[in-house]
């Protein structure tokens, strides 16, 4: 874990992996949502592969995101921040990151319970977490959406938050992930 001081601004590697994770989450998201009413075709068996590799890629980006972030100390909240937003500022971010990572380890779960195996984009082979079962899968399933749902709350909290600051505020909270800390 880093010491000292906090920096003035993000580091480039967390800011790009704060937009990319972001971004592709809100993607992952709403292919999720739309996979739940499809039938069952090839389609929705190519999109079904998909959205698993790319939520194990997520989990991989998060997974480093993690560590970056234990070992780079983010810069400070402005000073004008009350102390309550702070404390909700450090919870909030913390759940992100919870959620992020339980996220895809609960759709492996489910997938492995499926019986299906798990190949990242169709060609590596990873291996089944857990074995076959019906009552597990349902325990997965139901788990997977939850975090859905929770995310997608989460999510507009912290996004709000951003524009609050931003347009509000009139502070340089979104400004710093945006890579642009001077005021």
């Amino acid at each position: 874990m880093s010491v000292g001081p906090a920096p003035q601004a993000y580091t480039r590697t967390a800011i790009t992996l704060h937009w990319l994770i972001g971004i592709v989450v809100l993607g992952m998201l709403g292919a999720g949502f739309y996979m739940i009413d499809m039938r069952i075709s090839p389609d929705k068996l190519k999109i079904y592969m998909l959205h698993k590799s790319v939520g194990l890629s997520i989990l991989a980006l998060m997974l480093f995101r993690a560590i970056w972030r234990l070992t780079h100390r983010p810069p400070a909240l402005p000073t004008s921040v009350p102390s309550w937003q702070r404390f909700a500022s450090h919870a909030s971010h913390a759940l992100l990151y919870v959620l992020l990572i339980a996220m895809p380890v609960s759709g492996w779960l489910m997938n492995s319970a499926s019986g299906f195996p798990t190949k990242l984009f169709g060609v590596l082979p990873l291996p089944q977490l857990i074995g076959k079962s019906q009552s597990a899968f349902a325990l997965w399933q139901y788990s997977h959406a939850v975090i859905a749902f929770s995310l997608c709350g989460l999510i507009g909290i912290h996004v709000l938050a951003a524009l609050k600051h931003h347009f509000i505020d009139k502070d340089i909270i979104l400004r710093r992930m945006l890579g642009r800390s001077s005021v």
